[in-house]
């Protein structure tokens, strides 16, 4: 699938996405039940729930064969990584889910709190030995700009939230208020990869390309061989020791388009 491809893929998702959120809202409040659920058209179209907003069925500890015994909690259909002084993975650590992926849609929520910092990775690969810090992959980066020093670090805002951390800075977001809701989209099809922040496009590049390998080497990830070049991978939320709020995680998987 090609670009325009994919473009006309997210325009009718996002459409369908708005509907489907003005339909579960009344007067501008909303309830665990409303959330972690697909319509009928999203059913018809393949996609699938990734958190059922009640269990942690599907994920598990990056390096570890279960769910985070500290560090994780669910509640009101929310799944929640808990403040711990912010710290990098040195809590309940990062999670992952059990399957891999390639070519993908994925949605969904994160909410902030001040100064938070997070992250929504994808191609994450287990790479041995474990890395110090968090898992290594591709990161959409979930950040507080205003309040977090990340945001001042990196080079021209690649650190910034909905930038590809450390590789690409977001451009012309829309970026929600702290304590609200921003809508997260991340598009991978045959190597051509799409940041979306609340409906608008803020990222785009090709995985494997050279300008893309020029930016890996200028980065702090020029020492892993071969990054973001994995041909699939998990997707992690990161625990980066603030709280951050996610759900509606949805995927598409275009290997089926």
């Amino acid at each position: 699938m090609g670009a325009m491809a994919i473009g006309t893929v997210v325009a009718c998702n996002s459409q369908q996405q708005m509907t489907a959120s003005a339909t579960s809202t009344a007067e501008g409040i909303t309830s665990p039940e409303s959330h972690n659920t697909l319509t009928a058209v999203e059913k018809k179209a393949g996609w699938k729930l990734l958190f059922d907003g009640k269990t942690t069925t599907g994920w598990r500890g990056a390096y570890k064969d279960a769910f985070p015994e500290q560090g994780w909690k669910i509640e009101n259909g929310e799944l929640v990584v808990l403040k711990s002084g912010g710290g990098e993975s040195r809590n309940g650590g990062d999670i992952i889910t059990e399957q891999q992926y390639d070519n993908f849609e994925l949605t969904l929520e994160a909410k902030l709190t001040p100064g938070a910092n997070s992250g929504v990775k994808y191609f994450v690969t287990e790479r041995l030995p474990k890395s110090p810090g968090s898992a290594i992959g591709l990161e959409f980066q979930i950040l507080d700009d205003d309040l977090h020093p990340d945001a001042k670090m990196g080079k021209d805002g690649n650190r910034t939230i909905g930038s590809l951390y450390d590789l690409i800075t977001a451009r012309n977001k829309k970026v929600m208020s702290i304590g609200e809701w921003n809508k997260v989209r991340i598009v991978s099809n045959n190597k051509h990869v799409e940041h979306w922040l609340n409906g608008v496009k803020v990222v785009e590049y090709e995985r494997g390309s050279q300008k893309f390998r020029d930016l890996v080497a200028a980065s702090k990830y020029q020492k892993f061989e071969g990054f973001g070049e994995a041909p699939q991978g998990h997707i992690l939320l990161q625990d980066h020791g603030d709280e951050v709020r996610y759900r509606n995680i949805k995927l598409l998987n275009l290997n089926t388009k």
